[in-house]
């Protein structure tokens, strides 16, 4: 995730409402944030503060939130023993299956998988600073999920503009 940057046409008021959402976001990820909701607290129009905020922190609103509430998900499989559905629920999801599927395309492996590597491999994670943990296990949304999804099935939707590769048979 980019800081937000002061280039010669982005206006620092319209970046401190940005934050502003932003900072909301943080503060309750586990909560809906629609778009229609995110401009109200930044006092813009709902395809402003969308453009405005793809621009200033380089990846669209929803996938921002994606971001918290799977690094929070993460947070707890590490840290707690509560139950997975409980996680999902806390974090915001509507859906125990949204929340494994999402999950699992986000981070290669199930919620269950990364609990038990992280309990096998114990680190000396306390002398680090929480915000360098945090930052180190914060997941990487470039792309949309359901991108990512399409390229790992090697659909060519989408793409008309890369090179097709014929797929090898096997």
């Amino acid at each position: 995730m980019k800081e937000p940057s002061a280039e010669p046409g982005q206006d620092p008021e319209l970046l401190r409402r940005l934050l502003r959402a932003k900072d909301r976001m943080d503060a309750a990820s586990h909560e809906e944030w629609p778009v229609r909701r995110l401009a109200r607290v930044s006092c813009v129009s709902q395809a402003h503060f969308a453009r405005s905020f793809k621009e200033a922190f380089g990846v669209p609103p929803h996938r921002y939130l994606l971001t918290r509430r799977i690094e929070r998900a993460k947070a707890l499989l590490r840290d707690t023993d509560l139950p997975v559905t409980d996680i999902a629920f806390d974090t915001g999801w509507q859906s125990l299956g949204t929340f494994g599927r999402v999950f699992r395309d986000i981070t290669g492996e199930s919620p269950n998988a990364l609990r038990a590597r992280e309990k096998a491999a114990r680190h000396d994670l306390e002398l680090v600073p929480h915000c360098y943990v945090s930052a180190a296990y914060r997941p990487d949304l470039t792309i949309a999920v359901s991108e990512k999804r399409r390229r790992e099935a090697g659909d060519t939707y989408g793409t008309e503009d890369k090179p097709k590769v014929p797929k090898e048979i096997p």
